[in-house]
């Protein structure tokens, strides 16, 4: 894999984990059967070295991620437009790896984590609104080969 240009602007692997723990969403990138590239935004929660999403039963993603299981996800953190130095002040994490469904208890841990980061003041009505939906829902799990993070701070 190709090392970052700026080394300047790279961040450790916990900063990168923090980011990818507090961003709200990030985008999957997917490569069609027919070779193109496919970019989806879409919420997540990170896990145990490993980024969890869930979807529609089907869908574009769902066939991408059929014939190519190999991913990568991105997602930025904070950022702040700098006029007057013709820059911006940012934090962005790039992951690279292979996807996979998962089910039962990792689905449920999944969709539980995923109610932790977006409705935790909800969370026991959350698990009434899993239930109610589990069937219609898939869950996949990221398993994170690369990961690199970097911002520009000033």
């Amino acid at each position: 894999m190709r090392e970052l240009r700026r080394k300047d602007r790279a961040i450790t692997n916990d900063e990168a984990i923090a980011i990818l723990r507090k961003t709200e969403y990030g985008v999957l990138s997917t490569i069609t059967p027919d070779g193109k590239p496919y970019g989806v935004p879409l919420n997540f929660c990170y896990l145990d070295n490993s980024i969890y999403f869930h979807c529609a039963i089907e869908g574009r993603k769902i066939d991408n991620i059929e014939k190519n299981k190999s991913v990568s996800f991105c997602t930025v953190g904070n950022t702040e437009i700098m006029p007057d130095k013709f820059g911006t002040k940012y934090e962005s994490v790039i992951v690279s790896g292979h996807i996979e469904e998962v089910f039962n208890e990792n689905k449920q841990m999944a969709l539980e984590c995923l109610l932790k980061k977006y409705s935790p003041d909800y969370f026991n009505k959350g698990l009434e609104y899993i239930e109610s939906l589990k069937e219609k829902t898939r869950v996949f799990k990221i398993f994170i080969v690369h990961l690199s993070g970097k911002s520009r701070r000033q």
